[in-house]
């Protein structure tokens, strides 16, 4: 029997609906090369508001990962919230798989949307995104919030037992589940309680819809943030730094946010959200949102709003 009813993609037109509603629209740019990203782009932009910038990680796409806070947001920035290379319907045809080059394609598409600044939330791998725009582009990137992203981890920490992996290789089977087994992995290292019970069809449809395009290229991406990494050459950056971590993180152990911390160091603070995994940004929403309101909204409040109404 056909399946003609997908329960992943009916979540994602939702969604799809949310942002438009929220006052954003999806937009391919082509930034020549071979290289083409899609951005959710504010319908108007008012020159009156900053300009936030949400990158995601691995998962679904942008849409699933900043859904649940976007409401929050767009009355008070410019949002932007692009598909990074290889996820949703941006991809380019050169060879490079680094974050670097990822940070300087989506800085390209900033520029060809006439943004020259931005304020910055990054989401595990997004996070590795944005950290290389704040080292490559200091001028462009006022603030930074790093959600459980291990950008100090290095290539020695999977042989000496960090991670609950053995290998590159099955973490990578993990990271782009292609089976339902896989993915309810993926599900038990990302979330301290893990919805238990879901059927595999609904599994499966979700890997049809989400993990089947580019697989290749994706596990190309995980491999080249581990390969040759090592702290020492990891750039340091000056902007001011948010760091939330959840505290049983089972991808990036929280050992790296205190690491990030301290690699930082007084310019950066860390957020340890407890009960909460990898998947903090979903697994406790509103906490997640409760730090980045006092760290990113709350300052962009007149003093006179916040005496007339103390």
């Amino acid at each position: 029997m056909t399946r003609c009813f997908s329960f992943t993609a009916s979540r994602d037109w939702i969604y799809r609906c949310s942002f438009t509603n929220a006052g954003l629209r999806g937009v391919a740019s082509n930034l020549s090369d071979g290289t083409v990203m899609h951005c959710w782009v504010p319908k108007i932009h008012k020159p009156s508001k900053p300009n936030l910038l949400l990158l995601h990680g691995f998962g679904a796409n942008a849409m699933w990962q900043y859904g649940e806070h976007l409401r929050h947001f767009t009355p008070r920035f410019n949002v932007y919230v692009p598909d990074l290379l290889f996820f949703g319907s941006s991809y380019t045809s050169r060879p490079e798989r680094t974050e670097s080059f990822q940070a300087q394609c989506v800085m390209r598409l900033m520029e060809t949307h006439g943004v020259s600044s931005v304020s910055l939330v990054g989401i595990s791998y997004g996070g590795f995104v944005g950290y290389s725009m704040a080292a490559q582009f200091p001028d462009a990137v006022e603030k930074l919030v790093l959600c459980c992203t291990g950008v100090c981890l290095e290539e020695r920490d999977m042989e000496e037992g960090l991670f609950k992996v053995p290998n590159l290789e099955e973490a990578t089977k993990i990271l782009l589940p292609q089976t339902p087994e896989k993915l309810r992995e993926l599900m038990r290292f990302s979330f301290v309680k893990p919805a238990r019970g879901v059927p595999s069809f609904f599994l499966t449809d979700f890997i049809d819809v989400m993990c089947t395009d580019y697989v290749t290229e994706k596990r190309e991406l995980i491999e080249s943030i581990l390969k040759g990494r090592n702290l020492a050459n990891l750039p340091k950056i000056t902007q001011r730094t948010l760091i939330i971590w959840g505290d049983q993180d089972q991808i990036f152990p929280l050992e790296l946010g205190y690491r990030l911390k301290s690699h930082i160091g007084e310019r950066a603070q860390l957020v340890i959200i407890n009960n909460a995994g990898h998947a903090v940004n979903l697994e406790k929403s509103k906490e997640f949102f409760k730090h980045l309101k006092s760290f990113l909204i709350d300052p962009l409040v007149p003093s006179s709003f916040l005496n007339y109404h103390s």
